[in-house]
């Protein structure tokens, strides 16, 4: 038997109930993980709330990090007492959890159970919206709103390493001091000031490239107005609310504008895909293009207290659970 936090039913934070389940021994194919850290993510409020589907009950939960405690038939590249972490499907908010082997990757010693728990979802976003989405290079502009976040801060960090022109929006001025230490050159206080007019004042009417936007319903279609002509709008995430139907029309009168909607999961479907993804990461890592800085831990028990924090937007940075 193990803790674990289930969600029975859809609803808020309080839906989040810590219970005993039992744990089998891992199938052919995986590897059972005792976590050291948890990550947690904005997708986990998705599939609490059903904004996401999942199956009731379920254990939420996509990424972290552990040792390999046991392995299942057929299993060549772990063993017993490997140091590793991991994104995939649900069943990370547990104290331990089998899971499909091709979704664990080898922790380098160098990164912490605690960093390795939340560079994977979080870290592996970034690098698919800056290096296979919309191909950030020297010269770029770039929008990212909520620059103090998780995402945000790594946007900001990777997308000034490759010497683009980085502005982003956030909601305080303690947070605006945040985006600006991750490397944006320009920060917009979204609730003083109109971002889009804002944008087209700091490029003097170039507007940018891209617009990497995690909020969703607040921020668009003013998004759209930060682009220059054949600019891309990368909506990957709805903090605020999902955005609503539009006239795909508008693209075309706003400049023949690109808009995507990606998936990490979709990125990462092909194991050599994910690989080459991890490298990439752990590449800027070593080199100090991304700094995956300590995230506050909570313990496990207090899964909901820190959901409620979360969806309010009240938080900064990233956070893990510890069993």
């Amino acid at each position: 038997m193990v803790k674990a936090i289930r969600v029975h039913r859809p609803g808020g934070p309080d839906a989040l109930q810590l219970e005993e389940i039992e744990l089998p021994a891992p199938g052919p194919g995986e590897v059972q993980i005792r976590h050291r850290a948890i990550g947690v993510n904005y997708i986990d409020i998705y599939r609490r709330t059903g904004a996401y589907p999942a199956e009731f009950p379920f254990v939420p939960g996509h990424e972290g990090a552990g040792e390999i405690v046991a392995v299942g038939e057929g299993v060549k590249d772990f063993e017993v007492g490997d140091r590793v972490a991991y994104v995939g499907g649900l069943g990370g908010y547990s104290e331990a959890r089998n899971i499909a082997a091709d979704s664990v990757i080898h922790l380098p010693k160098s990164v912490s159970y605690a960093q390795g728990a939340v560079m994977m979802l979080k870290g592996l976003t970034a690098q698919y919206l800056l290096r296979r989405t919309f191909r950030v290079k020297k010269g770029h502009r770039v929008l990212v709103h909520a620059g103090a976040g998780g995402v945000g801060q790594l946007l900001c960090q990777w997308a000034s390493a490759l010497d683009a022109k980085v502005v982003a929006t956030v909601g305080s001025p303690e947070k605006a001091e945040i985006a600006r230490k991750a490397g944006a050159q320009d920060v917009i206080l979204y609730r003083a000031e109109k971002f889009d007019e804002r944008v087209k004042e700091i490029t003097k009417g170039r507007l940018c490239d891209v617009v990497y936007d995690g909020v969703g319903r607040a921020t668009f279609p003013a998004s759209l107005d930060c682009l220059a002509p054949f600019g891309m709008f990368v909506s990957f995430g709805s903090a605020s609310g999902p955005i609503e139907s539009f006239d795909i029309g508008l693209l075309a009168q706003k400049g023949s504008l690109y808009a995507t909607r990606p998936s990490l999961f979709t990125h990462i479907a092909k194991r050599r895909d994910y690989e080459d993804m991890v490298e990439d990461m752990l590449h800027a890592i070593k080199r100090e293009h991304v700094t995956i800085d300590p995230p506050q831990a909570f313990p496990l028990a207090e899964a909901a207290k820190v959901h409620a924090a979360l969806e309010s937007r009240q938080t900064v940075g990233s956070m893990v659970l510890t069993p």
